[in-house]
């Protein structure tokens, strides 16, 4: 299939559009920033410029694409918000799909977004899912709830380098997902017509709170963590400081999201159904413990190199100011 993919540069587009490429399929990529993309040619894919928030850009996307695959959403540090890219943005590029006669389209939702109209990401989630309903496009939705690559720089990261954990209210349990068996899911569902018109649910075997996370990183990692607890108040009323200044809509946003985790409620959905639509094996999902135990691995194996190499160079250098040492001489004569 010709598959454009939007959102590539992102942490679950890449890994689309690799398991595109890897399963013969030709891939376009629409990137805002091409030098930050060079990786993505490097691949296989084709790079065209473009901008959701700029309609006029994506003509020349879609032109000769069968399928379109929308990985797209703000950043926390980008300079536009949410509604921007992920209302606005998607409206025009379903609008553009229309025209330029391209059908298929694979968009990733946030389970249960409907049950949150209140945050802004979960209610335009879901505005997009209902725009989608009425498109006349062949779309499939797929809604993951957390990825595991979101958990390193969360939990990982700060405990190998002994700094805080930050963690909110009562921590909800999140069935996370690998964002590589996420891509795997996306391009199965291309494959079978039945997914066409369905919501799907891509999430892991297991539930997750963030002090089960933390305890499974510090017995990988052989430290312990420092937390500090943020009452869910201050968050509210952080979120609401920030609503006021244009520049910070976004991260605001994006707290407003950080709140559903701290109230305490299952992110999880039963999976034995996709499985079977899909003929993919459960067996061949990763689990977060194995993810986690080579991310861990790969990085203290690094630490470990690393610090023989400081103490080598550490014990040349001392070599070498015994060797510069002037020698000593009595100050008696004839000695």
């Amino acid at each position: 299939m010709n598959i454009l993919v939007v959102g590539a540069t992102g942490t679950l587009g890449r890994q689309v559009v690799r398991r595109a490429l890897q399963s013969g399929h030709r891939v376009r990529c629409l990137v805002r920033t091409l030098p930050k993309a060079t990786f993505l040619r490097e691949w296989g894919a084709e790079l065209v410029p473009g901008n959701l928030c700029r309609p006029e850009t994506l003509t020349d996307a879609l032109e000769g694409m069968e399928v379109v695959v929308d990985a797209a959403t703000a950043r926390p540090t980008d300079g536009i918000g949410i509604r921007e890219v992920d209302w606005q943005g998607k409206v025009s590029l379903v609008q553009a799909m229309v025209r330029a006669g391209v059908k298929r389209l694979l968009f990733f939702s946030i389970l249960g977004c409907e049950r949150y109209p209140h945050v802004p990401l979960m209610s335009v989630k879901a505005a997009t899912e209902a725009f989608l309903a009425e498109s006349g496009l062949d779309y499939t939705i797929l809604a993951p709830a957390g990825f595991f690559q979101g958990l390193i720089g969360q939990f990982a990261i700060p405990i190998l380098e002994e700094q805080s954990v930050w963690l909110t209210g009562t921590s909800a349990a999140v069935a996370y997902m690998d964002t590589q068996d996420v891509a795997r899911f996306a391009l199965r569902c291309l494959e079978v017509p039945e997914t066409i018109g369905q919501k799907l649910p891509v999430v892991g075997a297991k539930a997750w709170t963030s002090e089960e996370i933390i305890a499974l990183c510090e017995r990988l990692s052989g430290k312990n963590a420092r937390i500090l607890r943020i009452p869910l108040g201050v968050l509210t009323a952080t979120r609401q400081v920030l609503r006021g200044f244009q520049w910070t809509w976004n991260i605001a946003d994006r707290l407003a999201f950080a709140a559903v985790l701290a109230g305490g409620e299952t992110l999880t959905a039963e999976m034995d159904g996709v499985y079977a639509q899909l003929g993919l094996n459960p067996e061949e999902t990763g689990s977060l413990e194995d993810y986690l135990a080579e991310y861990f691995g790969r990085i203290l194996q690094k630490l470990k190199e690393r610090n023989y190499e400081l103490d080598r160079q550490k014990r040349k250098e001392q070599e070498k100011r015994k060797r510069r040492r002037p020698f000593k001489t009595s100050a008696k004569t004839g000695n």
